[in-house]
């Protein structure tokens, strides 16, 4: 009799506790997170790519295009990323920021273009950039500071374009937590380095940021949403310190003068 009552004390606590365990996981958030399809991330980035391009002015100038182009075309092609899931819009704002958004989408203002000071620093903030996309930071930013209800609701088109400004205004804005930032960093620097581009330029260009970052202004956005530049920077070089490879830039010296020279134009 003891052990029959033993054995049936053993299986009241056993289904207890597995009903307590059940109890404590969100089921309904996780069938929502399967709802974000990549159909629907699209939708999310077509939706804030018309946003952004409604109320900025896009550069279409082949001089500027085709050199951020090659450069984006050279990391897909060292990484083996598909260059078509990755497309950057190059808008023309003296603000030095650049930001991803959803289904691929990376927006690069012209102010940076002119700040960095060569091809190979431009390249290593598009490759942090591109490492938001490819880790799924940008979708994992939006659930946690919008939701996941408000997100399907833009989706779908019942969200309203009020709601659908203020959270694109989030994706150029507002920064990603450290261990994202981290993540991206360290991603962009195995990006750099199979595409054989020094990553040291992206530290010094995060130096240069970091000089600035006591009198950050509008025009300085990007050090607002990429804290602890000096930091970062330090990371990345000691990362790359015991590199062998042989880097070189990604497009001539000529062209990104070219590039430059026709965004002062």
């Amino acid at each position: 009799m003891p052990k029959i009552v033993l054995k049936i004390l053993i299986l009241v606590v056993l289904f207890l506790g597995t009903w307590f365990v059940l109890e404590q996981v969100n089921w309904m958030k996780i069938f929502k997170v399967k709802k974000l399809t990549d159909e629907t991330e699209q939708k999310l980035g077509q939706l804030f790519l018309k946003i952004f391009t409604e109320r900025e002015t896009m550069i279409v100038d082949k001089s500027v295009i085709s050199v951020v182009n090659d450069i984006q075309q050279k990391i897909c092609t060292a990484n083996n990323i598909n260059s078509s899931d990755i497309i950057v819009h190059v808008v023309e704002k003296n603000e030095v920021n650049a930001f991803a958004i959803p289904g691929g989408h990376i927006i690069v203002y012209s102010g940076l273009l002119k700040e960095a000071k060569n091809a190979s620093a431009f390249s290593g903030v598009l490759a942090h950039e591109m490492a938001h996309q490819e880790l799924n930071h940008v979708m994992k930013k939006l659930v946690k500071e919008v939701g996941l209800s408000v997100l399907l609701s833009l989706a779908t088109g019942s969200g309203g374009s009020e709601l659908a400004t203020q959270v694109a205004q989030i994706l150029s804005s507002s920064a990603f937590d450290r261990k994202l930032e981290k993540e991206a960093d360290m991603k962009a620097v195995q990006y750099l380095e199979k595409a054989k581009i020094n990553a040291a330029d992206l530290a010094d260009f995060l130096y240069g940021v970091a000089e600035k970052e006591s009198e950050i202004t509008a025009y300085l956005i990007w050090a607002s949403t990429h804290p602890d530049s000096k930091q970062r920077a330090q990371y990345i070089l000691d990362k790359i310190k015991t590199s062998s490879i042989q880097y070189r830039s990604p497009v001539t010296e000529e062209r990104w003068k070219s590039l430059q020279s026709s965004l002062e134009d």
